[in-house]
């Protein structure tokens, strides 16, 4: 089987969610949580404040040999602090995977290895010693993962990968009107309180 088949059988098992969330302590944890119980196999999550400071958005790339993401969708929808949630894996969007990759550069044969493919990618070098250097690299997963194959024969010291982050092309618009009501007394009413 080529490697080309490979990558799109793989990314057939892949779905892309978008949640919007309270921003809230535990919820993160509540969503994990419902991963860990149901045993959904999370590929990736990512979690940030919106433009709203009341408002976080999930990012979450599941994998869904075992289950149908349908599943997984309507189960978060079920949770409370969840406002929204979107599968985008068949709609136009843009996702994103940043990978920091430390890689052994302690002769000139080996930083030149680098800085040869790094100019193949949309990668850089953003540290660089005598004995290792730091490659940033922001694209596609796919892509991000050609790269670590790349390197891995110079010898790959240390790596850390961000997740993906993924949004809808044009006016696809993961948003919401939703407020958090604040009493006299300066306390919050959340999602659970209003029992939505």
């Amino acid at each position: 089987m080529s490697s080309e088949t490979t990558q799109n059988l793989q990314s057939t098992f892949k779905q892309t969610l978008l949640a919007l969330v309270e921003n809230k302590p535990g919820v993160l944890n509540r969503v994990a949580s419902l991963f860990r119980r149901r045993n959904f196999n999370v590929d990736s999550l990512t979690v940030g404040r919106t433009h709203k400071p009341h408002l976080s958005r999930m990012t979450i790339v599941v994998d869904v040999k075992r289950v149908d993401a349908r599943i997984i969708v309507a189960n978060l929808r079920k949770m409370v602090n969840v406002i929204d949630v979107q599968n985008i894996s068949e709609q136009p969007h843009i996702s994103r995977d940043l990978a920091l990759i430390k890689v052994r550069t302690n002769d000139p044969e080996s930083r030149n290895a680098v800085t040869t493919i790094c100019e193949h990618y949309p990668a850089r070098i953003v540290d660089i010693g005598t004995q290792v250097a730091i490659v940033e690299i922001t694209a596609r997963e796919d892509i991000v993962e050609e790269l670590i194959d790349e390197l891995r024969p110079i010898g790959i010291v240390e790596l850390v990968r961000t997740g993906v982050v993924a949004m809808g092309r044009g006016t696809r618009i993961l948003d919401s009107s939703y407020e958090p009501r604040v009493f006299a007394n300066g306390t919050q009413a959340g999602l659970e309180r209003y029992g939505v």
